[in-house]
C-alpha cells in the first residue's frame, strides 16, 4: 500500500520543490529487471528493494546505466555518491549534472536543478548494491552463491569447492582474490571482494554463461562496504579469524574485524564454521542461519580424525579420516594442518549439492591453487613449490607446516618489494634464518628502489641467526640454483610471487612467471645435456 500510494502521490509532489515521499518498497522483483537483466528500466523499478525518500523530480524516468565513478556519469545515468577514503562523490555532483546526469542517490540533500532527481538514502554504499542487484535482473536470486569469509583460506578454499562441483558436473563461477572466472574467461582481480556493482555484473554474465552457482571470497572490506548486500548467500562460510587488516582505511580494532565478518552469517541460509577457532563463541553471536561446524573437536558436526602425513616422489599431502555427517577416508596432495580445514569446508559446502563420496575424494585429490603451496614437479628427488607468503607471519607458518615432514633439508627462496616497509625485510630474512637450512635471498618486486640495497636489508635479519644462505639478484639464475642444488629429500620453497606473473621495476611490470621460468630451466638443460 505504501509503495502504490507513493507512486500514485508522485506526479503531484513533482510539483513541490523538495518535497520528501518517504518510500519502503519490499514488493516482488520486477519481472521487466528480471528479464531485461541491465539494460534501460525505470528509477522506481531500481529502487524497488530500497527504503529511501525523494527529495526532488520522478521516479519514473528511464536509467541505461548505474555509474559510482563521476567521470563516466552522463546522459541516462543513475550517479550513486559513494564517501571513499580518498575521494566523496558528493563533491562531484556539479560535474555530473554538468555531463547530463538527471537522477542522482545521496546521502544528504543536494543543491541542483528541479528537474534532477535526488533520492536520499541512509547508506549509499548499500544503496549501491540494492541498485546494482535490480539493474542486472538479481542475478543472485538465481545463482546458488557460496561465501567464504575467514583471515585464513580463503583462497585455496573456494578453488577446492570449485573443483570438487565441477568434477560432479556444476557449472561454477568463482570471484577471488587472484582472479574472476566465468566460464572460460579469466579476469584478473585488484580487490579480494569487488565492489557490488562488479559483483553483480559477474553473477549475470556467470548465469549468462550457464552457472548454477558461484563461489567467491568475502572479505572483511567487502561486507564492511556492503558489497555482497542485495542477495542472500545460499552458503556463507567462516573459517577462523586472528588480529589482521587493522590499520588507517581498514579495521579500527580487532572487535570491529570480528564485526565485520560476522556480517557474513546474517547473510546466508546455511552457516558453516570452524568449530575449533578460539573465537568460536564470538564468530557465531547473533547468526540468523542455520548453522553446521567442521574441525577437529568432537563437537563438530563435521570432523578430521587420525590425521597423517604423506611424502610421495617430490609431492608432500595429508590424509585423514572422515566422521560425523560423513565417514570416509580423505587424502589430499597439499601439505600441513591447515590443508585439512580447508579441505573439511570445501567437503562441508559440497555435501549440500549431493555430491557423492567419489567425486569429492577424486576432486580432492587433484585440486590446486595458483600461488598457494602450488607443487611443480622438476624431479622425484626433491620437492618444489610455489608460494605466495610475502610477510613474515605467512612465511613463518608455511616453513614451520614443512619442517614437519622432516626434510633432508629446508631450502627458502625469497626477496622482498620496494617502496615497502623495510621492517618486513628484517623480519622475513630472520625467519627464513631461523627455520630454513639454506635461503637464497633474490629480488621481488624492487619496483623505484635498487635490488642490491633489498636484498642488503635482508641480510640484516638473517645476520640475527646462524642461518646460511646465498644472493643471487636475477630471481631466474636464483631459481635455476635451486633446482640444481637440490638433493635427495629437499623441500625448496620459491616464495613471495605466488600467483603474480610479472615483475615491477621502477614503475613498469615485465612478464615473470615463476612455472615459466622453471620450464625454461629444465629445457635450457635438456639442451645443454
Amino acid at each position: 500500500m505504501v509503495f502504490l500510494l507513493c507512486e500514485l502521490l508522485n506526479p503531484l509532489f513533482n510539483f513541490i520543490p523538495g518535497c520528501a515521499i518517504i518510500n519502503s518498497i519490499y514488493g516482488q522483483t520486477s519481472e521487466y529487471a528480471r528479464k531485461n537483466g541491465g539494460h534501460s528500466m525505470k528509477l522506481v523499478q531500481l529502487l524497488e528493494r530500497l527504503e529511501y525518500t525523494c527529495l526532488q523530480g520522478t521516479t519514473e524516468q528511464e536509467i541505461t546505466k548505474v555509474e559510482a565513478d563521476s567521470r563516466k556519469a552522463g546522459e541516462g545515468s543513475l550517479f550513486i555518491c559513494i564517501r571513499g577514503a580518498v575521494a566523496d562523490g558528493h563533491t562531484f555532483v556539479p560535474a555530473v549534472v554538468a555531463q547530463g546526469t538527471k537522477a542522482i542517490v545521496s546521502e544528504e540533500p543536494l543543491k541542483v536543478p528541479e528537474d534532477v532527481t535526488v533520492i536520499l538514502v541512509k547508506d549509499t554504499r548499500y544503496a549501491m548494491a540494492v541498485i546494482a542487484a535490480a539493474y542486472y535482473g538479481y542475478p543472485g536470486d538465481e545463482l546458488k552463491v557460496i561465501g567464504i569469509t575467514g583471515t585464513k583460506g580463503k583462497t585455496t578454499t573456494t578453488y577446492m569447492v570449485k573443483s570438487i562441483l565441477e568434477n560432479a558436473g556444476y557449472k561454477v563461477g568463482l570471484i577471488g582474490t587472484i582472479e574472476t572466472i566465468i566460464g572460460d574467461t579469466v579476469i584478473p582481480s585488484a580487490n579480494t571482494t569487488p565492489e557490488s556493482l562488479l559483483v553483480q555484473k559477474y553473477f549475470r554474465q556467470m548465469l549468462d554463461a550457464g552457472c548454477d552457482c558461484a563461489v567467491m571470497e568475502v572479505s572483511s572490506q567487502g561486507l564492511m562496504l556492503h558489497r555482497t548486500a542485495g542477495f542472500t548467500f545460499e552458503i556463507g562460510i567462516f573459517t577462523n579469524i586472528e588480529p589482521d587488516h587493522i590499520g588507517p582505511n581498514e579495521h579500527t580494532s580487532f572487535e570491529h574485524y570480528l564485526e565485520c565478518k560476522k556480517m557474513l552469517l546474517r547473510q546466508c541460509k546455511i552457516g558453516i564454521v570452524n568449530r575449533d577457532d578460539e573465537h568460536f563463541e564470538q564468530m557465531v553471536e547473533g547468526h540468523t542461519c542455520k548453522l553446521e561446524t567442521y574441525g577437529f573437536s568432537q563437537e563438530a558436526d563435521l570432523r578430521a580424525v587420525d590425521a597423517r602425513l604423506v611424502t610421495g616422489k617430490g609431492t608432500l599431502g595429508i590424509a585423514y579420516q572422515l566422521e560425523g555427517l560423513l565417514h570416509f577416508p580423505v587424502e589430499i596432495d597439499l601439505p600441513g594442518k591447515f590443508s585439512i580445514y580447508n579441505s573439511l569446508t570445501a567437503i562441508a559446502i559440497c555435501r549440500h549439492f549431493q555430491v557423492s563420496e567419489e567425486n569429492i575424494c577424486k576432486a580432492l585429490k587433484v585440486a590446486k591453487v595458483k600461488g598457494r603451496i602450488e607443487m611443480v614437479k622438476v624431479s622425484d628427488e626433491f620437492t618444489l613449490m610455489i608460494d605466495y607468503a610475502h610477510n613474515a607471519m605467512s612465511l613463518e607458518s608455511l616453513l614451520t607446516t614443512l619442517k614437519e615432514y622432516r626434510p633432508h633439508r629446508l631450502v627458502c627462496l625469497f626477496g622482498c618489494g620496494g617502496n615497502r616497509s623495510r621492517d618486513r625485510r628484517f623480519e622475513m630474512g630472520e625467519v627464513s634464518g631461523r627455520l630454513a637450512d639454506l635461503t637464497i635471498i633474490t629480488s621481488d618486486n624492487p619496483r623505484n628502489e635498487e635490488p642490491q640495497e633489498i636484498i642488503d636489508d635482508i641480510k640484516v635479519g638473517i645476520s640475527k641467526t646462524k642461518g646460511n644462505y646465498v644472493e643471487i639478484i636475477d630471481r631466474k639464475e636464483a631459481i635455476a640454483y635451486a633446482i640444481h642444488h637440490g638433493e635427495p629429500g629437499d623441500i625448496v620453497v620459491l616464495a613471495g610471487k605466488g600467483h603474480e606473473d610479472y615483475q615491477e621495476i621502477k614503475g613498469k611490470k615485465y612478464p615473470m612467471d615463476e612455472r615459466i621460468l622453471i620450464q625454461e630451466i629444465l629445457e635450457e638443460d635438456k639442451k645443454n645435456g
